[in-house]
């Protein structure tokens, strides 16, 4: 009869333990998708398809890009490499670690170039010839 107690107690023991792991790498896991290179990437792809959208043709945007250029140099990624803007596709990609990256894509028939300068990005919206 004693024995069956203290297994029964060793089994609870084992699976609370398993249970705290478990919950403990699921909280590292979200705190690493909230804060991290990922998040970035994707609003910053969005946010910037959506700014190009809604320019007119002639336009130039300066972005405070200070934290995703932190995290890309982090990551070692080039200042240059951050933004990448397919104009044949109309295609915007971020990209802050590597083997990472995030495009959205936008919908004017615009010509865009953009490149860093200290913690900004300029781009520059020009029409289309």
């Amino acid at each position: 009869m004693r024995n069956k107690k203290g297994d029964i107690l060793m089994e609870n023991l084992i699976f609370i333990i398993l249970n705290l792991v478990f919950l403990g790498i699921l909280v590292l896991f979200l705190l690493n998708q909230g804060n991290g290179a990922i998040f970035l990437e994707r609003t910053s792809a969005k946010q910037i398809s959506l700014l190009i959208d809604a320019s007119p043709p002639n336009s130039v945007l300066k972005l405070n890009f200070e934290k995703p250029m932190e995290i890309a140099k982090d990551n070692g990624i080039a200042m240059e490499d951050i933004i990448k803007i397919d104009n044949e596709k109309n295609v915007v990609t971020i990209s802050l670690k590597e083997k990472s990256s995030y495009s959205y894509h936008f919908f004017n028939d615009v010509e865009v170039d953009s490149y860093p300068n200290s913690i900004y990005y300029i781009i520059t919206i020009e029409e289309k010839i």
